[in-house]
């Protein structure tokens, strides 16, 4: 297991290169000038020196390498000088990724950003596989009893509406039609500022501000939270009952409910390890979505993510905060790809790695 490991890390290596170069190539070759939203007023030559100031006038190989200077070297140094201060080289005058649109080093704007994301998005993955799992390993169990279809009519709404249409959905009903004073209302709009703290404000602590502060933490992620985890449960739920539905049929299964072994244990043991096989796929593949935000969802409720930081840097034509950006959803994808083929020899002790 530990020399397959190391063979996929090494050959990771030269497909995260490929894969920088196919998306450094796209962007540069799509139909976006970062003069584009300045106003028209302003003569040619000084956009041309705006350009050559981006260092646009350079050819697209120079620039790439540099990227790559900045990204895989740089970037890293600078972490170590900022995590733990160890200075390597010129510290405080070293070349990062910068954003055009900001002039800030785009890795800063994406540590800024990642809490909300992690806080709404992430957690409505935990929700999502925490109801899915055990509606797919319930109507699998009781195949079309009235809870199997119920849960597939569940998981088709949810895996069918989208996300959008959910959202405004929730908003129209919790925030305008239920009143402000109502328990049952809901904020519409993610306040990013808030924090969760028991300090007043004339800085004593108290638990009832701890709790108010708490309490609106959790009433203005409620909404987002769920609506993303409707979507993420209904796709691994219905992976789920498919799994165990055929696991349920093997020869193993009636041989050990032959051997007298309580039908808990053959459900919880035997059939559900092996029929998480495909559902860890399915798992995996889904968590770089958590970094990546969900761009429609972050929209509707307003949430400062990483997602409609992505909107932003596409809609202001910030290449190298949307190079990295991509670069990294793509290094999530493989890294968790690696984290699910080592997951599969942990779960079915018959998968070896030679």
């Amino acid at each position: 297991m530990l020399n397959y490991t190391l063979r996929r890390l090494m050959f990771t290596i030269p497909t995260l290169l490929l894969i920088s170069f196919i998306i450094f190539l796209i962007l540069d070759l799509a139909p976006n000038d970062p003069t584009g939203n300045l106003p028209l007023t302003i003569p040619p030559e000084v956009r041309e020196k705006i350009r050559a100031s981006l260092g646009l006038d350079a050819p697209m190989f120079v620039r790439y390498l540099l990227w790559c200077n900045q990204f895989f070297i740089n970037e890293p140094l600078n972490m170590l000088y900022e995590g733990f201060n160890w200075c390597i080289g010129d510290c405080e005058n070293r070349l990062r990724v910068t954003s055009w649109s900001t002039r800030s080093p785009v890795v800063d704007l994406i540590i800024e950003r990642l809490p909300q994301t992690l806080w709404v998005i992430g957690m409505s993955y935990v929700v999502g596989i925490l109801i899915a799992v055990p509606i797919g390993v319930i109507s699998a169990y009781k195949q079309y009893s009235w809870f199997d279809q119920a849960g597939t009519f569940v998981s088709m709404i949810g895996f069918s509406v989208p996300t959008f249409f959910t959202g405004v959905l929730l908003i129209v009903v919790f925030s305008v039609m239920i009143p402000n004073d109502s328990w049952f209302w809901l904020p519409s709009i993610y306040d990013t500022t808030h924090v969760v703290t028991g300090l007043d404000s004339a800085g004593e602590w108290h638990f009832s501000t701890l709790w108010s502060n708490l309490s609106f933490q959790f009433r203005q992620m409620l909404m987002p939270v769920m609506v993303l985890a409707l979507y993420n449960a209904a796709q691994i739920s219905r992976f789920m009952r498919a799994s165990m539905l055929d696991n349920l049929s093997q020869d193993y299964v009636r041989t050990a409910r032959a051997k007298g072994l309580k039908e808990k244990t053959v459900l919880l043991v035997h059939v559900l390890r092996n029929s998480m096989i495909p559902v860890v796929t399915v798992i995996a593949l889904g968590v770089p979505q958590i970094f990546g935000g969900a761009i429609i969802t972050e929209q509707i409720f307003k949430v400062n993510g990483l997602g409609q930081l992505l909107i932003v840097g596409i809609q202001g034509a910030d290449i190298p905060l949307v190079q990295t950006l991509t670069f990294l959803f793509a290094v999530l994808i493989v890294i968790f790809n690696l984290i699910a083929d080592v997951l599969y020899g942990l779960l079915d002790p018959r998968i070896r790695y030679e």
